[in-house]
């Protein structure tokens, strides 16, 4: 797909999700799991990448990231380098030869309000609506531990760009609300999947998906706003997104790279 990377956004954040090839559970091992974080490490070291959360589960990762306005391939190469490094590890390991991904990524602008805390709390929540913990902190492989426990050394999340971003104050304000946002959802019991955040090119209001629609208006023919709540997905005309995952192909955001 040759698209030169013609939707480089300066300053927006974007929820990337990827899918291990057939839904199959390729990264069901803790060695990698733990391989794709240090690849994601690379990738911010290499390439600036700016990491504002991620989750990394047995058949698909999470990976919330800002644009930073530098350099417009940051993204595209963090992606390839990460998506290769994995894929080619694993293989070699395995001795296969089958594709480790599916072919691309799924990307969804978030609007940085509050819409940006809520989809930061979807990605923390991953495992737990998945039945596999009870709460995020068991599942190691996530930015919600980093989050809490910054590491000394070799740490994956921006936590200066997130602070501005969610417009908190400092750190210490931050990792407060950040686990007060988790243990609300918890008693609230707001575990249900919400397709709009992995199956919508972008979740914000009305003026920032208006804005996006313009930014991106080669993907934008055929469709609509749809208004859900005061958000609003923006998503196809006929909306096959459901619980079963299925989604058309022309609601995919591509990031073009290849393995």
């Amino acid at each position: 797909m040759d698209q030169e990377h013609q939707h480089f956004l300066p300053g927006q954040v974007w929820h990337l999700t990827h899918r291990c090839h057939e839904r199959e559970f390729l990264l069901k091992f803790v060695k990698d799991r733990e391989r794709w974080m240090y690849w994601l490490y690379q990738a911010k070291k290499r390439f600036g990448l700016k990491v504002l959360d991620f989750m990394v589960t047995s058949s698909h990762i999470h990976l919330l990231v800002l644009d930073d306005a530098k350099n417009r391939n940051t993204i595209p190469k963090s992606l390839q380098l990460i998506a290769g490094r994995i894929a080619r590890e694993y293989n070699q390991r395995k001795n296969r030869k089958e594709s480790f991904w599916e072919d691309q990524y799924r990307a969804t602008a978030i609007q940085n309000n509050k819409q940006l805390v809520k989809c930061m709390v979807y990605i923390d929540l991953n495992m737990v609506r998945a039945g596999v913990v009870k709460h995020p902190e068991e599942w190691v492989h996530s930015g919600f531990n980093e989050i809490q426990n910054p590491p000394k050394r070799y740490g994956l999340i921006d936590l200066k760009s997130l602070t501005h971003l969610t417009k908190i104050k400092d750190y210490d304000s931050l990792k407060a609300l950040h686990r007060k946002w988790i243990e609300d959802a918890l008693k609230k019991n707001n575990l249900f999947r919400e397709s709009k955040w992995t199956e919508s090119i972008a979740v914000g209001d009305k003026l920032f998906i208006g804005i996006i629609k313009k930014l991106i208006s080669i993907q934008a023919k055929s469709r609509k706003i749809k208004k859900n709540g005061g958000e609003h997905p923006f998503r196809e005309i006929l909306d096959v997104c459901g619980d079963s995952g299925g989604t058309d192909a022309e609601n995919v955001f591509y990031w073009n790279f290849s393995k």
